[in-house]
């Protein structure tokens, strides 16, 4: 019976110490994190996600979409990370607007800037 207990002790201590290592904090990437990885990053901020500029990314562009309704108007330009809330943005001048989509996959908005449709991909975990 000592065996059995001491097993069952030292797989429960295991067990915990799993679930400590496996506890990683994770969650959509920031501002600050995208801007220092990529200085000349392309992207904005809607309803605290990160949306990037996604015109390189094959599947993005090939989708066919209809634009819905207005989500965002771009209010201050800027690439200071402490200086990013909702509705800033790096390379999108002020004003632009932010369109959902209808249709497609994905989480894609599209802003229009000079009647050009642009799309942006939200970074989001996992």
């Amino acid at each position: 019976m000592g065996t059995l207990t001491m097993t069952l002790l030292l797989s429960s201590c295991n067990t915990k110490e799993t679930n400590q290592l496996n506890n990683i904090e994770t969650g959509n990437p920031t501002v600050e994190e995208i801007l220092v990885e990529n200085e000349n990053a392309d992207i904005f901020l809607l309803n605290g996600i990160v949306y990037s500029n996604a015109e390189q990314i094959d599947w993005v562009v090939n989708q066919e979409l209809t634009v819905g309704q207005e989500v965002l108007e771009i209010t201050k330009q800027t690439s200071d990370s402490h200086d990013f809330s909702n509705g800033s943005a790096t390379k999108l001048p002020v004003g632009t607007k932010i369109y959902e989509k209808i249709d497609g996959n994905g989480d894609i908005v599209i802003a229009i800037v000079e009647g050009k449709e642009i799309r942006y991909l939200g970074l989001r975990e996992g």
